[in-house]
């Protein structure tokens, strides 16, 4: 086998750097952020900013969204508040286009919005109940990475983060129908991943475990509490901000050849 340093193909002019030519900086570029009012969006917003993106934030509680607008203007952060919902497709339209034309591009969408209100016994979920987890988690993903890449495709560069869950391939009783909207998202990411990847636009997702969130809060409270710390093998729960780094990461150039993956954050969840 040919060594690095004889390889042919590495032979190409370029300034091959140590760290392999990945960048995880983002000056320069704009990113969007949905569910970023709370928990895990608004960690990865704060951490997306501090690597230099300017960061569009939507949310459905605009209180939220102004003390994130607050924090990240307070450390020099540039900042757009778009409220509103995800599941409103001309909304989302609408979003896009503010985005666009507050910095004349959309380099990072990272879809963080979802719901899981419902932890119930699978034969008793109504069919509201299942419709309204599906629209958020993956109606409203798909609409998101549909305007997102819309703009992607055309400037042939971005990359799009599909937030996901150990629980699109780890069972668990009482979250059907949050399950499968993860399930669904993953899939969707695949899909958009090969369908996109030759116009420079890749398509990933980032699964965490379990977080310390308002959504998790009350399940983490109850008896189901002490199994899912004891069915993590680092023996806790993460915290948000714990995420950064890995969308940090997928949003960058240090992961440039990566697509239709998923990043599995979980403390070892998976791992059993």
């Amino acid at each position: 086998m040919t060594d690095a340093q004889g390889d042919p193909r590495l032979d190409n002019g370029n300034d091959l750097r140590p760290d392999g030519g990945g960048d995880l900086r983002l000056d320069g570029r704009t990113a969007w952020v949905t569910g970023a009012g709370k928990g895990i969006g608004r960690a990865i917003a704060v951490a997306l900013s501090r690597a230099g993106a300017a960061v569009a934030v939507t949310a459905r509680t605009v209180p939220d969204l102004e003390r994130l607008e607050s924090d990240i203007a307070r450390h020099g952060g540039k900042i757009l508040v778009l409220p509103g919902s995800v599941t409103d497709s001309a909304a989302v339209r609408a979003m896009v286009e503010r985005i666009t034309g507050w910095t004349g591009t959309l380099d990072v969408a990272v879809n963080c919005a979802g719901t899981s209100p419902h932890f119930t016994r699978s034969e008793r979920v109504t069919d509201d109940d299942w419709q309204q987890v599906l629209d958020v988690n993956l109606r409203g993903t798909f609409f998101c990475c549909r305007e997102a890449g819309k703009v992607m495709l055309e400037q042939r560069s971005g990359s799009i983060v599909n937030i996901s869950s150990v629980h699109a391939r780890t069972g668990f009783e009482r979250i059907a129908a949050y399950a499968a909207s993860k399930g669904g998202v993953e899939a969707l990411t695949r899909a958009l991943a090969v369908e996109w990847a030759d116009r420079q636009v890749r398509v990933n997702t980032l699964a965490p475990g379990y977080f310390h969130t308002d959504l998790s809060s009350g399940l983490l409270a109850s008896r189901w509490g002490e199994r899912i710390v004891g069915g993590t093998p680092m023996g806790r729960v993460g915290d948000p901000e714990e995420l950064g780094g890995a969308a940090v990461f997928l949003a960058s150039d240090a992961s440039r050849f990566v697509t239709g993956t998923t990043l599995t954050v979980d403390g070892g969840w998976t791992a059993w």
